[in-house]
């Protein structure tokens, strides 16, 4: 494979995650962005197969595909089930830090340490409950 196709075929790979990402987290609802995202997946992988180079073609063509696959496999459900996961983490985090300080006798941090803990507790639920609306 040439400088030239290898380059060709980076670019437009490239352009493919670059457009990928723009729509992801374009202020639209996820029905719409999927839609547009499935669109220019398309689009580039018709543009893909009018190119002469084989391997240019087979590069933009495989790299669509993971990347529509990737994106299929992002839903909400599943996006929602690992940040309820993630926020349970935090929320053990932080009341693992407050017993911590609280063992070692330390007013002053266990002051702080109490309100880290409620502040993570709530950011974790307003997020899950971000996601949930958007569910």
């Amino acid at each position: 494979m040439g400088k030239k196709v290898k380059t060709v075929g980076a670019l437009l790979g490239g352009a493919a995650i670059g457009a990928g990402l723009g729509l992801l987290f374009a202020p639209k609802t996820g029905k719409e962005t999927r839609a547009e995202l499935k669109e220019k997946m398309d689009e580039l992988t018709k543009k893909a197969k009018e190119i002469d180079a084989d391997d240019i073609k087979e590069y933009v063509v495989r790299k669509t595909e993971e990347i529509e696959a990737s994106i299929k496999d992002l839903d909400k459900e599943k996006v929602l089930k690992i940040a309820k996961k993630k926020a349970g983490e935090i929320q053990e985090s932080a009341s693992k830090l407050v017993e911590y300080v609280k063992e070692k006798g330390e007013p002053v941090l266990q002051e702080a340490a109490k309100s880290v803990r409620e502040k993570a507790i709530v950011a974790t639920k307003a997020v899950l409950a971000k996601l949930e609306e958007e569910k």
